[in-house]
């Protein structure tokens, strides 16, 4: 038996839900850029959950269960208010807030596919309140509650802001929610995957993918790509500053993926949305700074950027505050959890490797005055 470090290469279930084959990455047979442009998040939603695009009806009965699912109970906006609001990051909080979800769902322990989907919408629906409640409890401010009238994506700006967003904003958030939703069985979707095939709940299976989306090096990379380009200030400082981050051999974050060889086919469409409203925000330093990067990466390190290097830059545009990235991530990512939660649960199978043992051989016990 030999072991493959991070299981990298490991083919580890079959899914008819996403893929990533030759640098292309589709939901269920979509190619992404076909879905960047084109969709709802909403329809996406729906095509992850069903594996087809819905009619007319479909999407109106999904777009309707998910506004009426969306408040939130109020013992979970009070437990807020129980947490040392100024050192508690988000991505704790929506952890916390999700697990404390289950105890107020009357189904959460039913295990049948008709009470695990209206879970699922449930879970769904109210996430992007969950992160904007906090966001605004934090601040002194107090919760908006969600519109029946607008989109999932034009929604979550507002519930956030309490501003209306603009066509644009919510093209660029409804995008960015799009290119996040899946990635094949990335290391929180997995992670959700192991946690159901226990037959663990469904609170459970996205509790446990919140806290594998934490890691700099999933979900976090985004919040630490906006935090080099706060650090640089300006173009001016790019070259010394990413030069200096590669001579000491520094990881420069929003750079590489493991799944793709000639780059991330999600980064192209967040560019196109850096570019557009940075120059719409009066910030175009952001996106020159990201475009001076992204060449001196490239050229040095042969490395395109992934999906979270423009994001950063398109969230800031958005206002929105640099450590609710990774939540912003959930919100989308979720969907694609749900769905392979769900279709764990359709032909499980308890997930249990092996590992390949690297300790002592054979001891003896010693008695303890004896060591």
């Amino acid at each position: 038996m030999s072991a493959t470090k991070g299981l990298e290469g490991i083919v580890a279930t079959t899914s008819s839900i996403s893929s990533i084959i030759d640098d292309t990455l589709t939901y269920v047979g979509y190619d992404i850029d076909d879905l960047a442009e084109n969709a709802t998040f909403e329809e996406v939603i729906y095509l992850l959950w069903h594996r087809s695009l819905p009619n007319k009806s479909q999407l109106e009965e999904l777009t309707k269960q998910l506004a009426e699912n969306a408040s939130l109970p109020k013992e979970v906006l009070e437990h807020f208010n129980m947490y040392q609001i100024d050192k508690v990051h988000p991505m704790a909080a929506l952890r916390s807030a999700i697990s404390l979800l289950g105890l107020y769902d009357e189904e959460a322990d039913e295990m049948n596919t008709e009470a695990n989907y209206r879970k699922a919408i449930r879970i769904q629906a109210k996430l992007p309140s969950v992160v904007t409640a906090f966001a605004r409890v934090r601040k002194g401010l107090e919760p908006v509650a969600p519109r029946t009238d607008l989109s999932f994506a034009a929604n979550f700006l507002y519930m956030l802001s309490g501003k209306e967003p603009t066509a644009i904003e919510e093209e660029a958030f409804n995008k960015a929610l799009v290119l996040h939703a899946d990635h094949e069985l990335n290391a929180s979707t997995f992670t959700a995957r192991v946690c159901v095939a226990t037959l663990s709940d469904i609170y459970s299976g996205v509790t446990a993918a919140i806290g594998a989306l934490k890691g700099p090096l999933h979900g976090g990379a985004n919040e630490a790509v906006m935090k080099m380009l706060t650090e640089i200030g300006s173009v001016e400082n790019v070259d010394s500053y990413i030069n200096a981050k590669l001579e000491n051999k520094e990881k420069i974050m929003g750079f590489g993926h493991r799944v793709y060889q000639q780059g991330d086919p999600r980064a192209k469409h967040l560019k196109e949305m850096s570019q557009k409203l940075t120059e719409i925000t009066g910030q175009p330093k952001y996106y020159d700074m990201s475009i001076k990067i992204e060449d001196l990466v490239t050229s040095q390190k042969h490395l395109p950027p992934n999906v979270d290097f423009y994001s950063a830059s398109v969230y800031h545009s958005l206002g929105i505050d640099h450590d609710l990235f990774t939540p912003i991530f959930a919100v989308s990512r979720a969907s694609g959890w749900l769905a392979h939660i769900l279709e764990q649960y359709e032909n499980n199978r308890l997930i249990r490797p092996r590992a390949e043992y690297t300790g002592p051989g054979m001891q003896k016990y010693v008695p303890i005055e004896k060591r």
